[in-house]
Order: C-alpha cells, then sequence, then structure tokens
C-alpha cells in the first residue's frame, strides 16, 4: 500500500515533465487494453483511422479528444471499454509521397516497376507511418494499442477481397464503360464524393451551331441555332444539341442537324425534357464524354459518345488542330477562332462551381472510362432506413435531412483507382478466351478454358472502400471471433461532418450488408476546425495552427480542454491560441487550489494565493458586523457545518449533470459545467468558506471540515479526468482514499449522483450569500465605480436561518464584494437614500451611492452612450438584413458581425438597468 506524500507539492504544474512519464506509466499498466471476456456493458469507439502519411493537425486533435472524454468516462463508469486504434493506407496520398521522393533521386515508380515500387511504398510506411500514432500519445489518447490496425494488414486485405468477390457473385459489383470522374494530373478516377465544388469567375459563352442545308441542297432559312456553354473547348464531343419539348422557340429546329463550329460535322437537333428553357438559350449541346447528365441524354435517344479530352487533359484527334494542347490552354485559342470565324455572338461573365479533386485540387475531367462499380441502391437503401427507423442516430439530427438526400440521389460507385498502391482488385483476365475471373484466391488457370496466361487487372480498389469494412474488419471479420462477438455493433463514432459519406455511409451500407447489424448506434458530428477568425487552415494562407506546438506551449490537459468546451452543434470551431492560454489558467487554479488544499490535509499552510481571491492570503476569521454579529465561524449543525453541507449538495448536483451531458455526448456543456463550478464555487466561494474553519484550532469542526475537503477535491479530479488527464492523474496521489492500492485514477469510479445528499437548505442559504455579492457588484458595474470605492450594502430579510448565514460569513462577503461594512435589516428599516435596490425572493440588497455618484451627471452620461450604441446596433442590423451582404460578404466577416450585434445589445441591456436606476435617484 503507498502513502499520501508529505512533500509540498511544487508551485507550477510541469506538464512538459509530467506528460510522458503519466503517458508511460499508463501504457506500461495495461489500463488501455480491452478484455472480450470481462464485465461490464460494452462501450466502443473505432477511431476514424488517420493517413498512414499524415501529422497531427487541428481535425485530428479534436477527434481524439473527443473521443478519449467519452472513452475515459466509460472505462470509470465501469463499462467494458474499447477504443480500437488504427491508420489508413491512403492510396492516391501516400503514392504522391512516395512518388515525390523517387523523383528528387532522379528515378520513377515506372522505372522501378510495380513489385518495387510497392515494397518502396511499405518501405516509407515503416519508417514515417508511425508518427501520427506517436502524436496521437502526445494527445493523451488511451487507445488499446495493442489492437492497432492498417488498412492494408493482412486480416483487413483479406476481409477486402471477402467483400469485393462476394458483392461481385451477387451482380452488386460489375465492370463496364461509363462515364466517370477523373484528376488528369493524379491520373485516376474519383467518386463523386471525391469531388470538391469551388466557386469560380468564369464566363458563358454563346455558340453559333449553323444549321445544316436541306436534303435537296438548299439553304436552310433557320438563322443559326445558339447554344450557351462554359466550356467551349469540349464542343468537338458534342452528338447532339437538345431543346425542350415545351419549348415553342425550337419548333422548327427539330429533326434538322446543325453543324458544330470549328469541325463541319453535323449533329441532330432532339427533344429532350431535362433541357432548362430558362438557361442560357434554352438550347443544351449534348456532349456525352464529358458531361454526365449529357451521358443520360445519350443512352434516352441512342447517340454516340465521342471523347474530345484524353485521361492527361489533352485535347484529343477529335478536336483537329488543336489536338494536343491542354484542355485549359486551349480554351482562349478556341474561343478567338470561333470570334474570326463570326460563331461567336457575345461572352457574358458567370460564377459557378467547379468540380475539383479533394487531393489536388485539379478541376475534375469527366471520362468515359472501363473501371469497377458497386452497385449502390439496395446497398443504399438498407443504410437510409436504418437512419430514418432509429437504429443509429446523427448528432445533431440535423445531419439526418442531408444524409437521407444524399442516400435517396446516390449512384453507383466508381470503386477502382489507377494506382499501385492499394488494394490489388483481385479480378484475372485470360488471355486465351477472354474470361473475367474474380476470386478469393490466386488462380491458377481460367475455369472456362483452362488456360494459364491470366493477367490480372492493375487497378487498386477506393480507399473507402477498405475503410468502409473498418467497424467489423478491424475486429477479425470474416473470423467470427471473441472481439467481433463482443464489441459490434461499436457503441459511437465521432467524425466530422465533412465525411458523412466518404465514410459514415459506406460503413452503414457495408456493415448492415455484412453484419446484419449497424456498424454504430450514433454518429456524432463534430464542427470544423477553423482559425480564429473563422478561415478554413491552409499552408498557402499560413493561418495552420499546429497542435503539437500548443501542447508543448500549454500542455495536453488546457489544450484538449479548448476543443472539447466548443465541439457544440455549430459547424465552425474556432482555434485560438489565446483560448488555449486562457484554459491553462484553469490547469493553474486548479493545481494551486490542490496546493492550498493539500497543504491543510498536512496540517500546515501552503503560501499560495491561487484558490483564494487574488492578492488575498490566508487569515483568521474577522467578526462580523451588524445585526447577529458574533455568531462563530464554522458553526454546525448535527449535519455538519453550512459549507460543508453545501459543498457536498452542490457537488452532488454537478455529479449528476456532467454524467447527464457526457451521457448525451455534449462535451462543451460537460467541460463548461465543470469549469464554472470549479472555478466560480469551488475555488472563490467554499475554499473562502472552509478557511476560517481550516485555520482555527484543531478539533471536531476542523477534522470534518478537512475530511469534506479532500473527499471533494478527489472528486472533482475524477470528473475532471475525462478532459484533463495530466493534472489529474499527477494530483491523484495527494487526494486518494485511504486504502489506495496504488491504481490510476482512470480505474477509479466516476462519481455517482446521491439522492441522499439532498440539502435544499444548505443551497438556498449559500445561494443566498452569493446573491447579496452579485448584487453590490452589479452595482458597481453598473455606474462604474472604481474597486477602491468603499460600499456599505445593507440586506434586508426576516429570515432567521438567513440573518445567521450572513452574520456568520459577513467578513468573507465584505472581502468578495470590496465593502466596508455590511448590515441587515427587517421590514421596518427606511431603505437609504439614493441606493441601487435588488428585489430577491427572499428580501432585498440595497447598495447606497450617495457620495459616489452623481446622478444628473451619471444620468446624461448614461443616456449619451444609450444613444451612440443604438446607432451601433442599427448598423449591425442593417448589415444582417441585407441580402448583398449576406451573399457577398466573407462567412467570417458576417459571424462577426453577428457577434458584435449580440455584444452591444448586451451592453445596452446593462446601460438601461443602469439607467433605470440613476432616474430613481435623481
Amino acid at each position: 500500500m503507498n502513502t499520501r506524500p508529505h512533500d509540498p507539492l511544487p508551485k507550477n504544474f510541469d506538464f512538459s515533465a509530467a506528460e510522458p512519464d503519466i503517458y508511460a506509466a499508463w501504457e506500461e499498466g495495461g489500463f488501455f487494453r480491452a478484455d472480450p471476456a470481462a464485465p461490464g456493458e460494452s462501450f466502443v469507439i473505432v477511431i476514424p483511422p488517420p493517413n498512414v502519411t499524415g501529422n497531427l493537425h487541428m481535425g485530428h486533435a479534436l477527434d481524439v479528444t473527443l473521443q478519449d472524454v467519452l472513452t475515459r468516462y466509460h472505462r470509470m463508469k465501469g463499462d467494458n471499454t474499447l477504443w480500437l486504434p488504427g491508420t489508413d493506407h491512403a492510396g492516391i496520398a501516400t503514392q504522391n509521397v512516395v512518388e515525390k521522393t523517387l523523383l528528387k533521386e532522379g528515378t520513377s515508380r515506372e522505372e522501378l516497376g510495380r513489385e518495387k515500387f510497392v515494397e518502396r511504398v511499405w518501405e516509407w510506411k515503416r519508417q514515417y507511418g508511425g508518427n501520427i500514432v506517436r502524436q496521437l500519445r502526445r494527445l493523451g489518447g488511451s487507445c488499446d494499442w495493442s489492437r492497432e490496425r492498417f488498412t492494408m494488414d493482412e486480416g483487413l486485405s483479406r476481409a477486402v477481397r471477402e467483400v469485393f468477390v462476394t458483392l461481385h457473385e451477387e451482380g452488386l459489383v460489375y465492370r463496364g464503360q461509363y462515364l466517370i470522374n477523373w484528376c488528369p494530373r493524379c491520373r485516376t478516377a474519383v467518386s463523386d464524393v471525391e469531388v470538391e465544388h469551388e466557386n469560380r469567375r468564369d464566363h458563358l459563352y454563346y455558340l453559333k451551331y449553323v444549321v445544316e442545308p436541306d436534303p435537296g441542297g438548299a439553304a436552310s432559312s433557320l438563322p443559326p441555332l445558339v447554344v450557351a456553354t462554359t466550356r467551349p473547348e469540349t464542343c468537338f464531343g458534342d452528338t447532339a444539341v437538345a431543346v425542350n419539348p415545351d419549348d415553342p422557340r425550337f419548333g422548327e429546329y427539330l429533326g434538322r442537324r446543325v453543324v458544330i463550329p470549328l469541325t463541319g460535322r453535323s449533329v441532330p437537333v432532339v427533344a429532350d425534357a431535362y433541357v432548362d428553357m430558362e438557361f442560357g438559350t434554352g438550347a443544351l449541346k449534348v456532349t456525352p464524354g464529358h458531361d454526365p447528365n449529357d451521358f443520360q441524354i445519350a443512352r434516352r435517344h441512342d447517340l454516340p459518345a465521342v471523347s474530345a479530352i484524353d485521361e492527361g487533359g489533352l485535347l484529343t484527334g477529335a478536336a483537329g488542330p488543336y489536338r494536343g494542347l491542354d484542355r485549359l490552354e486551349a480554351r482562349p485559342k478556341i474561343v478567338a477562332d470561333l470570334e474570326r470565324a463570326g460563331l461567336l455572338e457575345r461572352t457574358d461573365p458567370l460564377e459557378h462551381a467547379v468540380g475539383v479533386c479533394y487531393r489536388c485540387r485539379s478541376v475534375i475531367e469527366p471520362l468515359i472510362s472501363l473501371q469497377w462499380f458497386v452497385k449502390i441502391g439496395s446497398l443504399a437503401g438498407a443504410a437510409r432506413e436504418a437512419v430514418a427507423d432509429g437504429r443509429t442516430a446523427l448528432v445533431p439530427a440535423g445531419w439526418e435531412k442531408t444524409y437521407f438526400d444524399w442516400m435517396d440521389n446516390i449512384r453507383d460507385w466508381c470503386v477502382s483507382r489507377q494506382l499501385w498502391w492499394g488494394h490489388q482488385i483481385p479480378a484475372w483476365y485470360c488471355q486465351k478466351c477472354g474470361e473475367t475471373i474474380v476470386a478469393r484466391e490466386d488462380p491458377a488457370g481460367c475455369p472456362k478454358c483452362g488456360g494459364t496466361e491470366l493477367e490480372r487487372d492493375p487497378d487498386v480498389l477506393d480507399t473507402w472502400f477498405s475503410s468502409g469494412l473498418w467497424p467489423f474488419s478491424t475486429l477479425g471479420w470474416p473470423e467470427r471471433t471473441a472481439d467481433l462477438a463482443r464489441y459490434y455493433p461499436t457503441t459511437v463514432l465521432v467524425t466530422g461532418f465533412d465525411i458523412i459519406f466518404f465514410w459514415v455511409a459506406r460503413m452503414m451500407m457495408m456493415g448492415l450488408k455484412f453484419m446484419g447489424d449497424v456498424p454504430f448506434r450514433t454518429v456524432i458530428l463534430h464542427p470544423l476546425v477553423r482559425d480564429a477568425q473563422g478561415k478554413k487552415m491552409s499552408k498557402t494562407a499560413g493561418n495552420v495552427v499546429d497542435p503539437l506546438e500548443v501542447i508543448d506551449r500549454h500542455g495536453a490537459d488546457a489544450f484538449r480542454f479548448s476543443l472539447a468546451v466548443q465541439a457544440g452543434q455549430a459547424r465552425d470551431l474556432r482555434v485560438d491560441p489565446k483560448r488555449v492560454e486562457g484554459y491553462s489558467k484553469f490547469v493553474n487554479k486548479i493545481w494551486n487550489a490542490a496546493r492550498l488544499a493539500d497543504s491543510l490535509l498536512r496540517g500546515g499552510a501552503a503560501e499560495t494565493t491561487a484558490a483564494a481571491t487574488p492578492g488575498t492570503t490566508p487569515a483568521a476569521p474577522a467578526t462580523p458586523a451588524g445585526p447577529g454579529a458574533g455568531t462563530a465561524a464554522g458553526t454546525a449543525d448535527a449535519r455538519g457545518s453550512l459549507p460543508d453541507r453545501w459543498i457536498r449538495a452542490r457537488l452532488n448536483q454537478v455529479v449528476k449533470a456532467v454524467g447527464l451531458e457526457l451521457d448525451a455526448f455534449h462535451t462543451d456543456r460537460y467541460c463548461d459545467q465543470l469549469y464554472q463550478f470549479v472555478w466560480y464555487e469551488f475555488c472563490d466561494w467554499y475554499l473562502e468558506l472552509v478557511k476560517p474553519v481550516a485555520y482555527g484550532p484543531d478539533g471536531p469542526a476542523r477534522r470534518a471540515a478537512l475530511e469534506t475537503l479532500g473527499s471533494s477535491f478527489a472528486t472533482i479530479l475524477k470528473l475532471l479526468h475525462p478532459v484533463m488527464p495530466f493534472v489529474t492523474e499527477a494530483l491523484w496521489p495527494r487526494f486518494a482514499p485511504a486504502g489506495w492500492d496504488l491504481s490510476p485514477i482512470m480505474t477509479q469510479p466516476f462519481p455517482q449522483f446521491d439522492p441522499r445528499a439532498l440539502d435544499p437548505e444548505a443551497l438556498d442559504l449559500i445561494q443566498c450569500l452569493m446573491d447579496v455579492t452579485r448584487a453590490v457588484r452589479q452595482a458597481r458595474s453598473d455606474f462604474g465605480l472604481p474597486p477602491g470605492a468603499k460600499l456599505s450594502p445593507a440586506v434586508q430579510t426576516t429570515d432567521p436561518a438567513r440573518r445567521n448565514a450572513l452574520s456568520e460569513h459577513g467578513p468573507l462577503l465584505l472581502k468578495l464584494m470590496g465593502a466596508e461594512s455590511l448590515s441587515l435589516a427587517d421590514d421596518e428599516t427606511p431603505r437609504p437614500r439614493e441606493s441601487a435596490v435588488n428585489v430577491l425572493p427572499w428580501g432585498q440588497v440595497w447598495t447606497p451611492l450617495a457620495g459616489h455618484v452623481n446622478p444628473e451627471a451619471e444620468l446624461a452620461r448614461l443616456e449619451k452612450e444609450s444613444q451612440k450604441i443604438r446607432k451601433e446596433i442599427a448598423a449591425a442590423r442593417g448589415k444582417l438584413q441585407n441580402p448583398a451582404y449576406l451573399d457577398k460578404a466573407p462567412e467570417e466577416v458576417v459571424a462577426e458581425t453577428r457577434e458584435k450585434l449580440s455584444e452591444v445589445e448586451r451592453k445596452l441591456e446593462s446601460l438601461g438597468r443602469a439607467l433605470e436606476l440613476v432616474r430613481s435617484l435623481a
């Protein structure tokens, strides 16, 4: 058994020295490991696997913090808790990193060949792939590292092949020529959800399609058909012009042919209801090889597809003299030639959304290509139903509509990628008979003709295909393991809302298909991390905040708390290093409160001002003034002293509140509850209330007070531990209960609400003291009185218990209020003239202002200030009611305007309160 340390706590918490040692002790002790045979309700989180190429960024930090808070909480609750970590092979990203390395070495993947290149990537992974995992430890992540997985390890690779083959056997995987999204820079197909859209300023070009002569050779009397397009370089791939059948302007054109500008090639004019009569001229060029909507029109009208742009983004032979030009460089040349030929009617400016590759930001080129697809309809339907019927809940629930809209309009998923790093598609092509073989094991020959010349498909699977299996493949599937039986389905997924389609939807589909149940019961979609001004972080903008630098400067606890306390239901979370610095002061507040409590429990007095009001030192109780004076400090009934009763009852309320918040996954409210209680109630009130007894003579009252102090602080440490694991672990040996068995705080039971600890009387009486203090402070603030202004408030109440509490704790109230004296009044006592009055349910607080405030001058000042604030409010409201401002102003500027409006509205409310008081004085 260990004994409580007897040396004083150091003045400051040296987090840089303590954090590595504490984490190593946790890990070496095996405290993160889950045991499927252990009792308790399962609580399971699988980490969203960061890219193996990555370093810790703010999004990871938020993810890990929220998951760790929940994991530590449920572990302390006694649940059988598993937090399973791992990394993603990140096909495109990892291949790009290694290819850049090869380029510096003067070689390339093509020169190495596939086998040696893949070996090189594995070598890179072994050397650098552990960076992100080490950084997750720096943050305090209590993952079960014994179960760490990688999306290309042997077990997960087997699961990927099993799923692909099974889907193919059921007709849900097929290969075909379809229009897909193609990245000319990455040279690979990308799925719909991997295409991001950027608003860009562009032009709408109005091209003239001359009507072909009549069959007899006579020139047509119809004027050219003008078509509006943003991409004139794709006209070489046109195979029709479409108009809406209900559009009366084009009736005479139907059935005729028109000549594509600069080509001499003619195409038919067809009628299709898809055409928007209001866009452009109402006539649409149909380019099936480069537009998904045109591709569908072509299928309805049996039109051919012509590829005008190749996989490198260069114009093809269909473009004639422009062949070999880059698609974007060709555009101005084509426009100039159209103008010279008299085939460009006009050009209008246009701002529109352009699809770009999520990885390299290159403009996506729709191309017709032979690819592998997953037939997604039935899978998406099941995943939609699981959210609709409540088997999986999205938090916040507002994301359900977005989820449903996407599921209702989903297209088949292109899963093949033209890469070498990844899960190679398990398909072989017989060179003798052309048979396609999809198999769980590498085939020796063709089952159809017996031929042995088999060529494997060179493509790999979309990274999100393997990630979609993460909740069950990491638990051992397709084997029926003990982990799989115990821990699937998982309890909660914590991730950013930006990958709800990339990843969340895929896991829902695959989990339901292969496990027969949803992969998680709850999905928490947290905000996206922005900089202090609300802007997206990027290296280009130079506003990236490095989490490791913040941890080095302020410690992991302050950083974690700053993230968790902001993780509410807003779309953005702003990271401001100054805010983290503010929460580092909270860590200091806890540490200094511990120093005071520890010194008292050890029988001495520490030289500290920390938990006390700034600038004060522990002192013997003063004699209270006013009616009821002389009551002994620390007077107690059979239940203990009033401060002891209050802190036990109030802490019991906080235990209940924070437990409810964590059960509901509200980490922001959990943090805020603890911050407010620890700082403003435990430190600012309780420690001050208990000092007179704690520094008094030894006896039953003092020993009871110290017992309450120690047990209360131990409870606070346990409540804080999920979000502040390091400082609470460092302090735990000082406040662990008798019989402590050396086990860390993370293994202690989380505090439970005790209905027997309710004490409404104690809560009410201390609230009375707080109300009085708040009323006097409010008067001081409203009238702008300096800290040195000595006030003499009076409290009117006839309740004996309140009068006794006010009398007993009068000296403390004087110090907290900065007042000279405090008197008690009854119903017969006249209210002093020129007094600020606060009416409370149990009485009134009078703050005499004579000699401190000139009513006439103060009235003039406040009215002038109110006029100025009203103008500021009008200006802010005017901006926010202006649609043009809301549409054109940057998002962060609009947010600042809203914040400014809230601030000045609060100020006007305060001024109104002060005006009302001054008018009562005048």
